[in-house]
């Protein structure tokens, strides 16, 4: 094995959400740490939509203030509609204690504001840094690094955090991917100057809405800043299959068609941006963490975008990871599976409950249901807006047979 070039104690991969606020936390507390990343900030990502539980993490890393006065779009809860059904949530109103607002974000800046943020309080972030090698050694582990220029180092390490996304750095390196359960899904999505002028279009939700007849198909809109809008669909692969759109601009756009209501909201839209497209990106993996290293957020595992989790979980492994890593570094002993791991994974299959509860068409039968009891509204409202990790909340705690017994209760008797 070739000798390290610099010994450090942790090294994290990806300067996105959970990277940031990973490495800000270990600097806090006067760990060497260094961020190595791929791209160049700023650069595209979708998922712009927090949820209010991620305030507790950007405050808990010091970067609540700087959120807050940039000029991001106000969120307070999500809307839902299916033909002329419509219903929402305010975040405001759930059973879990904790912010019940937040912020609709373009990535391109919001990650980069954290990044600069992160840099500006003395976190070595460097950019143009690709992973292409692991190794496990004496003292912990070794990184083989790439650069732009084609120069290759290589860095000794204590640990590793890899927050590098659906980049999946080190699950690809160390075979650790495993097939999801759930179908093969495509995205297709861009941002549009959307032109609404309805006062039936509320600015402080993201808006689902639910295809008219093709209830696993569906649409986001979120609104940004200067009355931009991120837009995009979910499909599977077989209902893909069957449609003729040549291009996926001319698949967003018949899609769109075939829901009436979100064709009226954007019928003045302008679409400036082109329409990218992320298939089968659902993805779990062996383990998420040995006494080496840790996979924090969708790099560990990502179920879909249906409640806007991804940042949230990723941040959650971000705060988890660092305060059993920080007593691993001390020298206390630490099992990653019962530290990490197993409470990590305990609000990711309260999301999953939900993500299946979708799909299945069961949580559209409950939120659509006009006879809906407030406590139990709040206490799904409190998933929704992120505390999948709160046991005393029954949608946590049993999230399975609360979820299907609400549905049986609330499902149409055509059905």
């Amino acid at each position: 094995m070739v000798e390290p070039n610099e010994q450090l104690d942790v090294v994290v991969i990806g300067a996105g959400p959970s990277g940031v606020v990973a490495a800000t936390l270990l600097q806090q507390k006067g760990y060497r740490v260094r961020v190595l990343e791929r791209q160049h900030f700023p650069r595209f990502s979708i998922g712009e939509s927090l949820l209010p539980q991620c305030m507790v993490y950007l405050e808990e890393a010091g970067f609540t203030d700087v959120v807050n006065h940039a000029g991001f779009r106000f969120k307070n809860g999500a809307a839902f509609g299916w033909g002329e059904r419509y219903t929402w949530f305010n975040f405001e109103e759930k059973f879990t204690p904790g912010p019940g607002t937040t912020f609709q974000v373009e990535r391109a800046h919001f990650d980069k504001l954290l990044a600069d943020e992160a840099a500006a309080r003395g976190v070595d972030i460097r950019f143009g840094q690709s992973i292409t090698g692991f190794a496990d050694t004496d003292a912990g582990s070794q990184l083989t690094v790439t650069a732009e220029d084609g120069s290759v180092s290589h860095i000794g390490c204590r640990f590793v955090l890899d927050a590098s996304g659906f980049g999946r750095v080190l699950p690809r390196l160390l075979e650790l991917e495993t097939p999801s359960d759930f179908p093969v899904r495509q995205a297709f999505f861009t941002h549009v100057m959307d032109g609404i002028t309805s006062d039936k279009f509320d600015r402080d939700k993201i808006l689902v809405t639910v295809h008219p007849t093709e209830r696993d198909i569906w649409y986001w809109l979120i609104p940004l800043s200067d009355s931009k809008c991120s837009c995009g669909v979910i499909i599977d692969e077989a209902k893909l299959a069957q449609r003729r759109s040549e291009t996926p601009e001319q698949l967003l756009h018949e899609l769109i068609a075939e829901a009436p209501v979100l064709a009226d909201l954007l019928k003045n839209a302008q679409w400036p941006v082109a329409v990218n497209t992320l298939s089968g990106y659902s993805r779990s993996v062996k383990h998420l963490a040995t006494e080496r290293y840790a996979l924090l957020g969708n790099a560990g595992e990502f179920l879909d975008p249906i409640f806007s989790s991804g940042i949230t979980i990723a941040m959650r492994s971000a705060s988890t990871a660092v305060a059993t890593l920080t007593r691993q570094l001390e020298g206390e002993p630490v099992d990653w599976y019962r530290d990490y791991e197993q409470p990590l994974r305990e609000g990711v299959d309260t999301f999953r409950v939900f993500v299946e509860a979708w799909y299945e068409g069961l949580f559209q039968d409950i939120i659509f249901f006009p006879g809906q009891v407030a406590s139990v509204r709040d206490m799904i409202s409190s998933v929704l807006a992120g505390y999948a990790w709160d046991k005393s909340n029954p949608f946590v705690a049993d999230p399975v047979r609360r979820m299907s017994a609400l549905a049986q209760f609330c499902r149409p008797e055509e059905a």
